[in-house]
């Protein structure tokens, strides 16, 4: 069920990203007169094999245009009269280019129409932070605030962190963004040393940056996080820790003869028990009970723990409606530096972030296993960007390829012959076809490695 929470989550996203990205290509190509023949959500072809299982579940011609909604759910297209692109119809080459196609345009407006999506993709990201920002606001847990300091897992631990130590900064001073971004802000910025307190005493502690590649193969969200009491919010019904005894407000105290403080803690030890019987003492008020757990092969045994918010001072941030314009387009432009330092870790050799690429399966694997709009947006809005960014790249057959061309040909006044955009297309469709493939075998290695 939470496969198919997260899975619904993640078209509909892309959905709406897919279905104003096109629109961007639309409405520009009409504003110059453009005729535009198709115009669909997802593919109504195999992707990317235009002439492989040609068919829609829906569509309707008004006017000049036929819109549908195709049977391949991951991307979209519209079909511009006189351009050769995803469908790779070659139809028109044989007749003389007519007004209303795209190859009889200028330059400038066949560039403007080409970049009408990506505009409408960072457009859309700067909406929806905006309104983000303008509904629910912003909230954070500041360093200073984490007073029980951080539980670091053991690949983190090479590096010379501790359990329990406060962090404070990096690099000599720089500010975390907050207490959920220590690693993140870590890797995007090449961290080098970082300042923490431990019993009391100050020290700056050298990372080595060989560490950055350990920590991304590692690839666990909660590698550094705040310590938290082991508290028991709820318990689902039926699950293993229910079906022990377990209820709500139980402090955990300790596992089998290990003393237990803090939810990390005893989240290690049940990763390390799976498919064994345990027993847990939890303190109910003031009684001391004893629970035998039978911790099933996926350690998921059905707990949900109080949160940072019942610990911590959150910092909260509430934005007016004219105020969040102006902090939405920060909050783009910060997205967007931090995705492009991101997507510099793919091609550094060192780091290899390219085995961390994933398809479609790592995109919806992000969302929430719960229907959550804040989440849900959130992830529209970055996923936006990051569409934004991948098609602005001079690969044939993606937006930033078109333009690169056309860019050429405004700066040398030559025109490219059809026959080599028709090549340059078949290209870029390998291309894609290659990385889509890769991402994808990424994904089948990551799902076999934890299966075993």
């Amino acid at each position: 069920m939470e496969n198919l929470i997260k899975a619904a989550q993640f078209i509909l996203s892309l959905s709406i990203i897919v279905a104003l990205h096109e629109f961007g290509h639309f409405i520009t190509a009409r504003m110059f007169k453009t005729r535009v023949e198709k115009f669909y959500l997802f593919f109504d072809f195999l992707f990317p094999f235009p002439n492989l299982m040609n068919f829609a579940l829906f569509k309707k011609k008004i006017g000049e245009t036929e819109y549908g909604l195709g049977w391949f759910p991951l991307g979209g297209y519209v079909k511009i009269a006189g351009m050769i692109d995803e469908s790779m119809d070659e139809e028109f080459l044989k007749s003389p280019p007519q007004p209303w196609e795209f190859r009889s345009k200028p330059a400038w407006q066949r560039m403007i129409i080409m970049l009408g999506g990506i505009i409408v993709n960072i457009l859309l990201a700067f909406f929806i932070y905006s309104m983000i920002l303008f509904h629910w606001g912003t909230s954070s847990l500041p360093l200073e605030n984490v007073k029980y300091g951080f539980a670091v897992d053991t690949v983190v631990q090479k590096m010379g962190l501790r359990d329990g130590d406060k962090i404070l900064s990096y690099d000599g001073g720089k500010k975390f963004r907050s207490a959920s971004t220590v690693f993140i802000d870590m890797l995007l910025n090449s961290a080098t040393s970082i300042d923490i307190e431990r019993n009391g005493q100050k020290m700056s502690i050298p990372v080595p940056q060989s560490i950055y590649k350990e920590m991304l193969a590692h690839k666990k969200p909660d590698m550094i996080s705040p310590f938290m009491p082991a508290v028991v919010d709820s318990v689902y019904p039926g699950k293993y820790l229910a079906v022990a005894g377990g209820k709500h407000d139980d402090k955990i105290i300790q596992f089998d003869s290990v003393p237990i403080e803090y939810m990390q803690q005893f989240k290690r030890h049940i990763e390390a028990t799976r498919g064994k019987q345990v027993d847990v003492k939890v303190l109910r008020g003031t009684d001391t009970v004893t629970l035998h757990v039978a911790v099933p092969d996926s350690a998921i045994i059905g707990v949900r723990f109080y949160g940072p918010d019942k610990y911590f001072t959150i910092v909260e941030t509430k934005y007016g409606f004219f105020e969040s314009f102006p902090a939405g387009i920060a909050r783009t432009w910060d997205v967007f530096v931090n995705y492009l330092k991101q997507f510099k870790i793919i091609f550094n050799p060192e780091l290899k972030g390219y085995k961390q690429l994933g398809s479609f399966v790592t995109m919806a694997d992000q969302f929430s296993p719960e229907w959550d709009w804040l989440s849900l947006w959130n992830l529209t809005a970055f996923l936006s960007i990051a569409i934004a960014f991948v098609n602005v790249l001079p690969i044939p057959a993606l937006d930033g390829g078109h333009a690169f061309f056309l860019l050429i040909e405004m700066i040398t006044g030559k025109t490219p012959s059809d026959k080599f955009l028709e090549r340059a297309q078949v290209v870029g469709m390998i291309i894609i076809f290659t990385i889509m493939f890769f991402a994808l075998g990424n994904d089948v290695l990551r799902y076999v490695f934890k299966m075993h």
